[in-house]
């Protein structure tokens, strides 16, 4: 098993967090993992993506041009990496604030509402993250959900534990949309 991932957004999304929560998880399963944030000086309001690469046997480099899974925040990053899905691959995109859809037809796509569930459902807009990664781990279950909740103690400072609740009913909700 082979997962090349990219997540993509605007700095503050927890486009960053979710990526490595992912790696995370996957390391306790004791998989082999890599993730590469990238982002802008501005952080907070630029551009930011890191690729996440999941396997069973080591990966040979974590920079990938073609993506087995694309995770989108905002319309930029839709324009960029729609694309570079793989056909075959998985597209989810926060379709609450991206008003123009994705066209490919040879992948799999699912539209998330996540900043609008995040508010109205959750009434935080922080966790708008969990429930897509909750949505993507139902499309495609390359970690147990078990594993995200472990890793979010070692993710989160430990000022933030009391979170963890909060990010898990989005991560149960993010699952039942898919």
């Amino acid at each position: 098993m082979l997962a090349e991932m990219i997540f993509a957004g605007f700095g503050g999304q927890g486009v960053l967090s979710m990526g490595k929560l992912l790696a995370y998880a996957a390391m306790k399963e004791g998989k082999e993992v890599s993730w590469m944030p990238s982002y802008g000086p501005e952080m907070r309001g630029g551009t930011a993506n890191c690729m996440v690469n999941i396997s069973d046997s080591p990966i040979s480099s974590p920079i990938v041009q073609a993506y087995d899974v694309a995770v989108v925040f905002n319309l930029p990053s839709l324009k960029l990496f729609e694309s570079k899905v793989k056909p075959g691959g998985i597209l989810i995109w926060e379709s609450s604030t991206i008003k123009e859809a994705p066209t490919r037809k040879d992948i799999r796509v699912f539209a998330i509402p996540a900043i609008e569930l995040a508010t109205n459902k959750i009434k935080n807009t922080q966790v708008m993250n969990m429930i897509t990664l909750g949505a993507l781990l139902k499309a495609n279950p390359m970690v147990k959900p078990e594993s995200l909740i472990l890793a979010l103690k070692d993710t989160l400072p430990a000022r933030h534990h009391n979170m963890i609740p909060i990010n898990e009913e989005a991560i149960k909700l993010g699952m039942s949309l898919v």
